[in-house]
């Protein structure tokens, strides 16, 4: 039986965040191929975080800058390692490099980090001149961690095309592996809620998400009381995990701006409301709210940072503006005209259906999986500047961790 180890830089918590959902995928894809998964990180569980002991998944804790993992890993000696983000390789992958050699390695970027902070600095300093920020430290370390690997997954197209075109990384270095839904079959479409039995705007993500607390404010403070004022009846409900304060403080029941907190069960939320309303102006990767609002027949009303990579060649399920008052107005007409909702609803079920069936990117991700394994010398010896990262001289983290360890013992 294969072996997977998973190094997460926290335990998932999918009901919380889309990259816990994406992890447990991930997890699902594995276990589907009967591999035996392990799941390790330096991190506590929390009370959202999802029980592994119901699960095959064994647990094993892991300390960093330690020399104990070196013999966990080569005890272990695991086929596959997956690192849920890129600082939890530069944390261990020199460790699995040298003492577990023949696994194969993969980085699950979930979005690209770099690119989300430079579209945030881009926006703090008003200005559209993305390529100002683009080639920061984060970009050097982020990539550098992806030819460390031999395989990176990637959950955009646009990051794909990114990574291909801008920094030039070889194609077979890269899987698009995006978000995985069910088909939604016409009888369970019909099932959906109606036009006339939804009411009010919602939004969701993780409150310690900075895109997420932006949106919120954006919302509050520039879109709302446009909305609010020809549709006074309408209620703007926001949920969450780990609301801050200022978050907290928006909640207003004079003005339905309603601060609601964590989402037990997203589906009814979503099912329940007529508009999915997300204004982002800066972020990366999928937005898996408007997966599940796609999911639950919600149209959606976002921005071109918040569509990217969900629609492809066909038309949106909802309306995109980076303009306010084109989003005020936009909001108003999709809440109120039956036709316009219903024909949004229907491009939300074609995209799910046509972009991210489960059982064609299972498929594809198992072939190219198999391929790695059978042959990773090969594909290794095509990744030459992966060979450079690794060499011992230039692996300043490895030192780092090692030096961090001596003095720990002192």
């Amino acid at each position: 039986m294969d072996t997977l180890l998973i190094i997460g830089h926290t335990f998932p918590e999918p009901t919380t965040t889309a990259a816990g959902k994406r992890m447990m995928q991930l997890i699902s894809l594995f276990e589907k191929d009967n591999y035996q998964i392990i799941f390790s990180s330096t991190a506590t569980t929390s009370d959202k975080s999802v029980n592994f002991k119901d699960s095959q998944i064994e647990v094993k804790p892991i300390q960093l800058n330690d020399s104990s993992f070196n013999d966990f890993i080569k005890e272990l000696n695991p086929s596959v390692v997956l690192f849920d983000r890129f600082i939890t390789e530069e944390k261990f992958g020199w460790r699995v490099a040298e003492y577990c050699p023949e696994a194969i390695r993969i980085l699950d970027t979930e979005d690209l980090h770099f690119l989300r902070k430079a579209r945030q600095e881009a926006l703090k300093n008003n200005t559209a001149a993305l390529n100002d920020y683009l080639f920061s430290e984060t970009t050097i370390r982020e990539i550098a961690s992806i030819y460390r690997c031999d395989s990176s997954l990637i959950i955009s197209e646009f990051e794909m095309n990114l990574l291909r075109t801008t920094f030039k990384i070889n194609n077979d270095m890269l899987f698009y592996l995006p978000f995985l839904t069910t088909t939604i079959d016409s009888s369970a479409y019909l099932d959906l809620p109606s036009f006339e039995k939804r009411k009010h705007f919602v939004t969701i993500g993780n409150l310690l998400h900075a895109p997420n607390v932006d949106s919120i404010l954006l919302l509050k403070k520039e879109i709302w009381p446009g909305i609010r004022k020809q549709i006074p009846e309408a209620e703007m409900h926001v949920y969450g995990a780990y609301a801050p304060q200022l978050i907290n403080e928006l909640h207003s029941e004079k003005d339905n701006f309603l601060i609601k907190g964590w989402a037990g069960d997203v589906s009814e939320i979503m099912k329940s409301a007529k508009i999915c309303l997300a204004p982002l102006r800066f972020g990366a990767g999928l937005k898996g709210k408007f997966i599940d609002a796609m999911i639950n027949g919600t149209p959606s009303i976002t921005t071109s940072i918040g569509v990217e990579g969900l629609a492809g060649d066909f038309p949106f399920s909802g309306i995109v503006s980076d303009d306010i008052d084109e989003l005020v107005q936009a909001s108003v007409k999709l809440y109120t005209d039956r036709k316009e909702w219903l024909k949004h609803q229907e491009n939300g079920i074609i995209i799910i259906n046509q972009r991210f069936n489960k059982p064609t990117f299972s498929k594809e991700f198992r072939s190219y999986l198999n391929k790695l394994l059978n042959a990773k010398e090969k594909h290794r010896n095509r990744n030459f500047i992966g060979k450079i990262l690794q060499y011992k001289t230039l692996q300043s983290t490895k030192y780092m961790s090692k030096w961090i360890a001596e003095k720990n013992k002192s």
